[in-house]
């Protein structure tokens, strides 16, 4: 199965967008979409390429994660998928979507991208 023939790239983008979406960070719950871990995303001549990261370089998942979002989408749009994984710059929560956030602190019960910009305030002003 491939990707609508005639599909627009806007249109192609939509449905990896929603793929991505499903693809949830095990240790975390949420999807790598909306925590922040896509860093850029093209398509053209159903062909995708991600650049994508991990929330840290030293997650145990580093090997699996790019895996599961390359075969999620060539099982679910039958796209060509290239992903490079990538640690510069690092992720930190101020990447996350509006909706990443509001599903943190729903599972979590607080708001991660108020607590990380508190740290950074409090660590800006110990010396």
């Amino acid at each position: 199965m491939s990707f609508m023939s005639g599909a627009s790239n806007d249109e192609l983008k939509k449905k990896v967008i929603e793929v991505l979406e499903t693809i949830a960070d095990p240790e975390i719950g949420i999807d790598v979409y909306n925590l922040g871990m896509i860093y850029s995303l093209e398509v053209g001549d159903n062909k995708v390429k991600i650049r994508m990261t991990l929330t840290t370089p030293f997650c145990p998942l580093a090997n699996i994660l790019p895996l599961m979002v390359e075969e999620e989408l060539k099982k679910k749009l039958g796209v060509e998928v290239e992903i490079e994984l990538v640690f510069d710059p690092p992720w930190n929560p101020l990447m996350m979507t509006e909706k990443g956030r509001r599903m943190f602190k729903e599972r979590f019960g607080y708001d991660i991208v108020e607590e990380y910009k508190r740290q950074l305030e409090s660590e800006r002003f110990e010396f």
